[in-house]
């Protein structure tokens, strides 16, 4: 459970969430298509920050499936 708080802590910043989740889809190959007109997409650091997350939680996963 532990290993989950860094992507919460990213997706309850502001009011972004929306945008986070569809850019996690479409790191995981998933398209969901841009979030609706009253929405902006993340800007590149949103993006960058979200990927780093994401990347270190599967690494951590990885780890707990081998012990």
């Amino acid at each position: 459970m532990a290993a989950l708080m860094p992507l919460m802590r990213v997706l309850e910043q502001g009011t972004k969430y929306i945008q986070w989740v569809k850019h996690g889809c479409e790191m995981d190959g998933l398209h969901p298509g841009p979030p609706r007109p009253t929405l902006k997409t993340l800007n590149s650091d949103d993006k960058r920050q979200l990927e780093q997350v994401v990347r270190l939680l599967k690494v951590t996963i990885s780890h707990i499936e081998a012990e």
